[in-house]
C-alpha cells in the first residue's frame, strides 16, 4: 500500500514538474448551483479530474491553450478549447429530452396484414429482438408488400460465431436477408446512369415441391473512386471495461489499423472514447498523417463503465462541426453493445439517433464480443441512424468489411431505399417474404410506410419470395408474376426517385438455375432450420450440405466454410436432441 502510494505521488510530482499552466475554474448549472462530481477529461494527456464540493477544480496544463470536456449523468456533455491564463466558468444544462415519440417505421409490411407484439429476448446474457416471422398473404388486387432495403450483414458472421462455438444459434439472431446479404449473389453491374440493375427467377422450393421460390436481384452501382469526394471519419471507440478480452477492444484496434490503409491525403478522421468518461482521443486529422493516427488507435485501453448516450452526442457534434459540403460524413461505431450509463434502452436510443441523422451524418456500427453483447442495441441504431450493420468475429472479418469491401461499407450511392411488391393474382395465389422480418415492441404510433435503408456502393441485394402458383408451371410461362418499385433517393438530395420492374414466370428447375441461387437456396434453408420456422418441414441438414457443396464455387473460402459450418451445426443439434431423448 505504501509503495502505491509513493509511486502515485512521484507520478504527480513528475507531471507537476512538466507543467507550466495551470487551469482554474468552477462548473455550475444554470441555477448558478456548484456542480461537484463533474468528470473533466484532458485530451492532451488522457487524464481525468473531478470538480470539488463547491464545484472548482485546478487542472496543471503544459499548455498555454489546452482542451476539457465536462460530462456528468443527466446533462449535456460540453467540451472547451480554453486560454490557461483565464478563470473558466462552466455552465451544464440539462439534459432535454423530447418527450414526443418518434413514429414507427417498419422493416416490412403488408396491407391487411396483422401483427403481433415483441420484445427483446436474451440468450447467453446477449440481446436480441424478438422477430415477427412474415407469413404467407393471400394475393389479391389491393395486397401489396413494402420492405426497406439495407446492406446489413452482421447476422450471417453472428451465426458462424456461435456455430464456431459449438452453441445452438439464438433464433432471434438469424436474419434471413442479411445472410443473403452477406454474399452479394449474382452481382451484376449496373449499365449506363441508372444506380439500380434487377432481375429475377423463379425455382422449386426444396422444401415444398408444391411450391417455387423467386429469386430478385439487385445490383447497386459502384461508385468511381477517381471521383469520390473527401471523407470525414469519426471513429467513435467503446473502450469501457467489457471490451477488455481478445476478441473486443484488441481486435477492434487491428481492425482499425486495416482501415487506416485506405485513407487519402484528402480525407480526415477523428477519434472518440468512452470508457468511464467521454473524450475526443484524436482531434481532426489528415489522412496522409497515417502514422499519427496509428499510434493514436495502438494506444487505446479498456476501462470503466460505459457512457454510451454521451459518446454518441459527443461524436455526432464532433462530426457537425469539421461536416464536409457534399462529402461523405460518417461515424463508425465499434462496440459490444453494452451501455450501462445514461440511457441505455432500444426506444430511447433509437429516439435519440433519429432525430442526429437528421444532419446528414451516416452511422456504421460494428458489432464485437460475445457473453454481453447487444445486437438488439447496435441494429437499432445502425438502422435508425441512416447507416449499416457488421458483426466482426475475427480479423478475417475485419478485412472484409474494412479494405475488400471498404466502399461497399462506406460509401453510399442510394439512401431511403424500399421496395413496393405486388403479385398477379392471376399468377400467385399466396406469397411470402423471407427475411425482413419486423422486429416491433409497441405498435403505438406504427404508420404504413418502411424504414428505407443506406445501399453502399456495389452492393447486391437477393430477396426470395415462396410462392404458391395459381396453376401448373407450363400454363404461367412468360406471364407477369409481380411488379416492383423501388423507391430511393441520391445521398444528400431530398427528391425521391423511383425505378420499375416487371418481374416474368421464367421458371426454371433448381438443378438449372445458376449456381449462385442454387449456393443461395441452400443458405436460406439453413437459416430456415436455425429460426426453427413454422413454415418448414424438418427436413435433413445433409439436404442443405449436399446442394451447398455441389453449387459453391471451388475456390470460393466463404462458400466452403459454409458447407463446414452446415456440418457443424448438424452435430450440434443432433447432439441436443439425443441428449433429449
Amino acid at each position: 500500500m505504501l509503495r502505491s502510494l509513493i509511486t502515485i505521488l512521484a507520478l504527480l510530482t513528475a507531471f507537476q514538474g512538466t507543467a507550466q499552466y495551470y487551469i482554474r475554474g468552477d462548473v455550475k448549472d444554470i441555477n448558478n448551483e456548484p456542480l461537484q462530481n463533474v468528470k473533466i477529461f484532458m485530451p492532451a494527456t488522457r487524464q481525468v479530474f473531478f470538480s470539488g464540493f463547491g464545484g472548482g477544480y485546478g487542472i496543471p496544463s503544459r499548455h498555454e491553450f489546452d482542451s476539457l470536456i465536462f460530462t456528468k449523468d443527466g446533462y449535456d456533455t460540453v467540451a472547451l478549447r480554453i486560454n490557461t491564463s483565464e478563470y473558466l466558468k462552466v455552465v451544464m444544462r440539462v439534459s432535454q429530452r423530447d418527450n414526443t415519440p418518434v413514429v414507427q417505421k417498419m422493416a416490412s409490411f403488408t396491407i391487411g396484414a396483422e401483427e403481433n407484439q415483441t420484445t427483446i429476448a436474451t440468450y447467453y446474457g446477449e440481446t436480441y429482438t424478438r422477430l415477427i416471422e412474415n407469413d404467407f398473404v393471400k394475393t389479391n388486387k389491393t395486397a401489396q408488400t413494402t420492405f426497406g432495403l439495407r446492406i446489413d450483414k452482421a447476422s450471417y458472421s453472428n451465426i458462424r460465431r456461435f456455430i464456431n462455438q459449438n452453441m445452438e444459434v439464438p433464433p432471434s439472431a438469424v436474419r434471413i436477408d442479411e445472410m443473403l446479404n452477406y454474399f452479394n449473389f449474382n452481382y451484376k453491374e449496373p449499365g449506363g446512369d441508372t444506380v439500380f440493375r434487377t432481375e429475377s427467377r423463379i425455382t422449386d422450393c426444396p422444401w415444398n415441391p408444391d411450391n417455387r421460390l423467386l429469386y430478385m436481384n439487385i445490383s447497386a452501382r459502384k461508385v468511381d473512386l477517381s471521383k469520390v469526394p473527401p471523407s470525414n471519419f469519426v471513429f467513435l471507440i467503446d473502450v469501457s471495461g467489457s471490451m477488455d478480452l481478445p476478441n473486443r477492444l484488441p481486435l477492434l484496434k487491428e481492425a482499425f489499423q486495416l482501415f487506416v490503409r485506405n485513407l487519402r491525403s484528402i480525407d480526415t478522421v477523428s477519434i472518440v472514447i468512452y470508457g468511464g468518461t467521454v473524450g475526443v482521443w484524436l482531434p481532426p486529422t489528415g489522412g496522409d498523417s497515417k502514422e499519427k493516427i496509428s499510434e493514436a488507435i495502438e494506444e487505446l485501453a479498456a476501462s470503466g463503465d460505459t457512457p454510451g448516450e454521451a459518446a454518441l452526442r459527443t461524436a455526432y457534434k464532433l462530426a457537425k462541426s469539421t461536416f464536409i459540403e457534399g462529402g461523405n460524413n460518417r461515424i463508425i461505431l465499434a462496440t459490444d453493445g453494452d451501455f450501462n450509463v445514461g440511457i441505455h434502452d432500444e426506444k430511447e436510443l433509437e429516439e435519440l439517433i433519429v432525430k442526429e441523422k437528421e444532419s446528414g451524418v451516416y452511422l456504421t456500427c460494428l458489432g464485437v464480443g460475445m457473453g454481453n453483447y447487444k445486437d438488439s442495441k447496435i441494429e437499432v441504431l445502425a438502422k435508425k441512424g441512416n447507416g449499416n450493420f457488421g458483426y466482426i468475429d475475427d480479423i478475417k472479418e475485419a478485412e472484409r468489411i474494412l479494405v475488400m469491401q471498404f466502399t461497399q461499407t462506406m460509401y453510399s450511392v442510394a439512401e431511403n431505399v424500399y421496395l413496393d411488391v405486388k403479385f398477379n393474382p392471376d399468377v400467385v395465389e399466396q406469397y411470402r417474404l423471407l427475411g425482413y422480418d419486423n422486429k416491433v415492441s409497441e405498435f403505438k404510433n406504427v404508420i404504413g410506410e418502411p424504414e428505407g435503408g443506406e445501399i453502399g456502393s456495389g452492393a447486391g441485394n437477393t430477396i426470395l419470395f415462396e410462392l404458391k402458383p395459381a396453376s401448373k408451371d407450363s400454363m404461367l410461362s412468360d406471364l407477369p408474376v409481380a411488379d416492383f418499385t423501388i423507391h430511393y433517393q441520391l445521398p444528400g438530395d431530398t427528391t425521391e426517385i423511383t425505378q420499375k420492374y416487371e418481374s416474368i414466370y421464367n421458371y426454371l428447375p433448381l438443378i438449372e438455375m445458376p449456381q449462385s441461387l442454387q449456393f443461395a437456396t441452400a443458405l436460406a434453408m439453413l437459416g430456415l432450420k436455425l429460426k426453427k420456422s413454422k413454415h418448414i418441414p424438418d427436413f435433413s441438414w445433409k439436404l442443405i450440405s449436399k446442394l451447398a457443396a455441389e453449387t459453391a464455387l471451388p475456390g470460393d473460402y466463404l462458400q466452403n466454410q459454409f458447407i463446414e459450418l452446415t456440418d457443424k451445426s448438424e452435430k450440434i443439434y443432433t447432439k441436443k436432441r439425443s441428449r433429449k431423448r
